[in-house]
């Protein structure tokens, strides 16, 4: 297959701070102290000039995707992910470096990427069919497969300005997946959307890839959604490219990388969903045998949790959910109701041991009213490792990829 886009040595620097003074006149008049080595006339008492004070997004990044090839681009927030898409889709330049790339590029970066706010929903896929270079017939022969898959029908002659956030998104991945672009660039706005539609997303993207043979590359921290799609993943760290090859070893890596076990939490009051009547103050693990901040197989262990009520007689209740790093919920508990007076409160909830695999794991705790009005959720509120001490593995595999591993009760007899 040939190299549809080579990216080679890709650097890119922002300036800190406030770039210019505001008028021509006082940028010269900056500008010509500065080379005759004089002070800078416009500094303020006590301010300071600095030339040096840099971001670099990117640093030296290069690698080569080929034609129908899916590429993940995985790294945690801020490693330069969404500045190498822009770089890509030519929304801003690289500071060094080149970029060559072949066919039409599609870009879903953010919600309604160059729609007019003004225009209605079929105003805006003609305009954007236009933008990536389709002629009207084009646009016109694939109108109702856009408009049937966004299902937004009723209000496509509607202003977009009136959608609401899901809508344009469905809008904008319509139009991008349909108008057969070469090159789909596609960042982790299909978040927005709900899960029937994230669905529909993923197949329409894997259909894009496996039948059309055109390009995806696909920014998400969804790992089950990348490891389901990429067939190879590049990850960023701190503006670097840190490693690229098969999505599931890349994905390990990542993991690796971020995910630091938590074994304790105190939860900020700003983050509840309903501080007049009740919040969660405070989660943690606790164990007899955890070492290291590490759990065995073998270890039982308590998720305890710590909350605040607001009222006398309100029924509350928890429920926690178990999650692999890679956002599979595995399992979900929920307690009895509880009536809570005024003021604080705690409970736990016991994972036995022989139940879950070796291997990284978060925890979501929801406190709610009734078991049905929910007042403060905490996602991934915990972060804990089970320990791989594998000391009697049998001959029938690797069971590294289960999610759990419980120790049965067995009766064999003649």
């Amino acid at each position: 297959m040939s190299t549809v886009i080579k990216v080679e040595n890709v650097s890119k620097v922002y300036q800190l701070g406030k770039v210019g003074t505001g008028t021509l006149a006082s940028d010269i008049q900056r500008t010509f102290a500065r080379i005759t080595g004089k002070e800078d006339p416009l500094l303020r008492v006590n301010e300071s000039y600095d030339e040096k004070a840099i971001h670099v997004a990117l640093r030296d990044v290069s690698f080569e995707v080929k034609q129908g090839e899916v590429l993940g681009v995985i790294g945690k927030n801020g490693a330069g992910k969404s500045t190498l898409l822009k770089i890509l889709s030519r929304v801003t330049a690289p500071s060094t470096g080149s970029v060559k790339m072949k066919g039409r590029i599609a870009s879903l970066l953010e919600v309604g990427t160059g729609f007019h706010p003004e225009l209605s929903g079929r105003e805006n896929i003609f305009l954007n069919g236009a933008i990536l270079g389709m002629s009207r017939d084009e646009v016109r022969r694939k109108f109702d497969e856009i408009v049937d898959f966004s299902g937004v029908a009723k209000f496509i002659d509607t202003p977009v300005k009136r959608y609401s956030s899901g809508m344009y998104v469905r809008l904008a991945f319509a139009v991008a997946a349909h108008l057969e672009p070469e090159i789909l660039i596609v960042d982790e706005v299909l978040a927005v959307g709900d899960s029937d539609f994230q669905k529909k997303c993923m197949g329409k993207m894997q259909d894009v890839s496996d039948k059309d043979g055109r390009t995806i590359l696909f920014v998400s921290h969804n790992m089950a959604a990348l490891s389901s799609l990429c067939h190879r993943a590049i990850l960023l760290v701190n503006g670097n490219l840190d490693a690229q090859g098969p999505i599931g070893e890349m994905v390990k890596k990542y993991v690796h990388v971020n995910a630091d076990n938590v074994l304790y939490r105190e939860i900020e009051p700003e983050k509840t969903q309903d501080p007049q009547r009740a919040r969660l103050t405070k989660a943690w693990i606790e164990s007899t045998d955890i070492e290291d901040k590490i759990i065995t197989i073998n270890n039982s262990f308590e998720v305890k949790f710590e909350a605040e009520c607001f009222e006398d007689d309100l029924p509350l209740n928890f429920s926690m959910t178990v999650r692999s790093v890679l956002g599979q919920a595995i399992f979900n508990s929920t307690s009895d109701l509880y009536v809570a007076k005024k003021g604080k409160f705690s409970g736990s909830c016991k994972i036995p041991e022989n139940l879950l695999n070796y291997g990284k794991f978060t925890i979501n705790i929801l406190l709610a009213k009734d078991k049905s009005t929910p007042l403060h959720l905490v996602r991934e509120v915990l972060t804990f490792e089970i320990q791989d001490v594998r000391e009697n593995e049998t001959w029938f595999g690797d069971t590294s990829h289960q999610l759990i591993k419980p120790k049965l009760a067995w009766d064999i007899s003649a």
